[in-house]
């Protein structure tokens, strides 16, 4: 299997043992496979590749940071922007067209990260349901879930649990109506109480339109990392922490964890092994391994790019990258 690992720095493959660098650039933090193309999400715009990443050209939204990329049911393709801005293709990324009702829906006004001096908000999760082209869901960092049944003509806000600090979405691969959320602590005016309720994993059953918690009990709850598998049970993993900058330069590390559930988040079990049981590393790419149901890949603040099987056994596949900020494995 070949993995591509987004960094701090540009794109790296690692096959065999071996690592190489494909693409320099700032903040790659999203990979993925749309069609016989792949899509890199970086600081500096989008870049494609149509040789297994093996060369990348920039195709559009130059001078954004592009968070996340997905792909409607009939082909179009959006791209999920810091500062917060959504964007369109109908002709496979070639060219893109911004989709300005979004950045006039409730609450935008108020996007942003809550730090000092404030940073603009992000488009950091994008669902399109896999039926429906005209449902868009779209998570933005500090703002909340915007929801349009239209193709983007109009929005309606969700705050899971009141939290406005959307990190991940992703839906069920067999039930579009069923979603899930990952959020932190950020709020418009600094950082929430760090107790049970205000940050975790939230689910939906109705599209994303009303949320309930299924995180209970779970240390750390900073979570941010989410992934489902695409193959039965349909597994979901979720990667947290205790805070936002929680690093392997800690005193004590990062202490990040791995949780799985396999059951809509009513149980959930540790993927950890002893040696990372927390992590000294944060964890921060996290995708489903496409050789392993239930299995999964996960890169690391410390630059390492590990696969965690359904056993929570870790294999090192690569190191001595910068900060591993998204990952994708590539079936032989």
């Amino acid at each position: 299997m070949q993995i591509l690992a987004g960094t701090g720095k540009g794109i790296f493959t690692i096959e065999a043992g071996e690592v190489r660098q494909t693409l320099e650039s700032r903040g790659v933090r999203e990979l993925i496979r749309c069609g016989q193309r792949l899509f890199a999400g970086t600081g500096n715009g989008l870049y494609v590749s149509e040789d297994q990443g093996e060369t990348w050209q920039l195709t559009g939204l130059d001078g954004l940071e592009v968070w996340q990329i997905r792909q409607a049911a009939d082909g179009t393709l959006y791209a999920g922007t810091q500062p917060a801005g959504l964007y369109r293709s109908a002709d496979s990324g070639r060219s893109w067209q911004s989709v300005d009702s979004f950045t006039r829906a409730p609450g935008a006004d108020r996007w942003c990260i809550p730090v000092e001096p404030p940073l603009p908000g992000r488009a950091r999760a994008l669902v399109l349901d896999a039926k429906d082209p005209n449902r868009i869901r779209v998570g933005v960092e500090v703002g909340g879930i915007l929801c349009s049944d239209d193709a983007g003509a109009s929005w309606t806000l969700v705050q899971p649990g009141d939290n406005p600090d959307l990190h991940m979405l992703v839906a069920h691969p067999e039930n579009p109506d069923e979603l899930y959320a990952s959020t932190g602590y950020g709020r418009f005016d600094g950082v929430a109480d760090m107790i049970e309720g205000n940050a975790g994993v939230f689910r939906s059953t109705d599209g994303g339109h009303s949320w309930d918690y299924v995180w209970q009990g779970i240390t750390p709850r900073y979570s941010r990392p989410l992934c489902i598998d695409s193959q039965p049970p349909y597994a979901l993993t979720v990667a947290s922490a205790p805070t936002a900058f929680s690093s392997f330069r800690d005193a004590d590390g990062a202490g990040a964890m791995l949780f799985q559930t396999e059951d809509g988040g009513a149980h959930w079990r540790s993927l950890c092994d002893t040696d990372h049981s927390p992590s000294a590393a944060n964890l921060h790419g996290l995708s489903p391994d496409p050789e392993s149901s239930g299995g999964v890949l996960v890169g690391t603040d410390t630059g390492e790019v590990w696969r965690v099987s359904p056993a929570a056994e870790w294999t090192l596949l690569g190191s001595g990258m910068p900060v591993v900020l998204a990952v994708l494995g590539l079936a032989a």
